[in-house]
């Protein structure tokens, strides 16, 4: 059995991390729309990997220098690699390797926060809000965006795909990780001492209403559920038949004219509390 010690099921191969670059640019206009960072100077985005979502960041709050914490060195080094190659982030991105559950950073540190699919990966969540709050300034910004898992469906009904999925949430459920965390969020929150909490539930309802979207999306879900097949394979959690039983349900759904797919995440905006 493989001995991923993070929830991340994913890899780091160059492959998984061009795919995380497209996976941001595709859900840039559903995380990224409408959150609360004008005036914001000095961001810290934990989870940082490969810097896909702090070039969006800065690409829309040209005042913001972001401040990047990821754990991984191949992460990192794509992220310099990637952020330098942005005429828009020279000089705004500073990027650090360390733990997001010990920020080695002063209290008070920066005025605005950001979170994008970390906490599905981490075994302790309370302890990386926690941090967050402690580093941020009272009245501070968090955005925090994560999955949740329990709401996919797909039709026509699709048997492998469906005993694949199962295998992908209870194996990060295996390495620490939560694949149902997007509907903890206000309580997490809470508990940490953050407060105006809101949480959006941001869903794709990919029907015949929108044919070309829905093929789009669908493309963009295969290469998301095969970036997991190595991981699960190895694990012993699902068999190569069920990976090739899921890759022909996938292609006959994409092809079917009354397709239908559904998917919710969860988006949560809060503040950190006022002493």
């Amino acid at each position: 059995m493989t001995t991923n010690p993070h929830g991340y099921l994913h890899g780091y191969s160059a492959t998984e991390q061009d795919r995380l670059y497209r996976q941001a640019r595709f859900l840039e206009p559903m995380v990224h729309e409408g959150l609360p960072f004008r005036r914001r100077r000095k961001m810290i985005e934990v989870g940082s990997g490969v810097g896909a979502q702090t070039e969006i960041l800065l690409r829309r709050y040209p005042e913001i220098h972001v401040t990047c914490v990821e754990y991984n060195d191949a992460q990192i080094a794509r992220a310099k690699e990637f952020l330098a190659s942005v005429p828009w982030a020279a000089g705004r991105a500073t990027l650090v390797k360390g733990d997001a559950t010990r920020l080695e950073f002063p209290a008070d540190s920066f005025d605005s926060a950001f979170v994008c699919w970390l906490l599905e990966h981490v075994p302790n969540p309370p302890l990386v809000l926690s941090e967050l709050r402690r580093v941020l300034l009272p009245g501070s910004p968090v955005v925090l965006n994560e999955v949740l898992n329990a709401t996919f469906f797909l039709e026509p009904y699709s048997p492998n795909t469906l005993r694949y999925w199962m295998a992908f949430n209870d194996r990060q459920l295996e390495l620490g990780g939560d694949p149902f965390v997007g509907a903890k969020l206000g309580n997490l929150l809470q508990a940490v001492g953050f407060r105006d909490i809101v949480t959006l539930v941001k869903t794709f309802h990919l029907d015949n209403r929108a044919p070309g979207e829905r093929a789009e999306f669908l493309a963009y879900w295969t290469e998301l559920l095969l970036s997991g097949s190595k991981e699960l394979l190895e694990a012993n959690r699902v068999s190569a038949d069920v990976v090739e039983g899921m890759k022909s349900e996938l292609a006959r759904v994409a092809r079917d004219p009354n397709a239908v797919f559904f998917y919710s995440f969860i988006q949560a905006q809060a503040r950190a509390a006022i002493s």
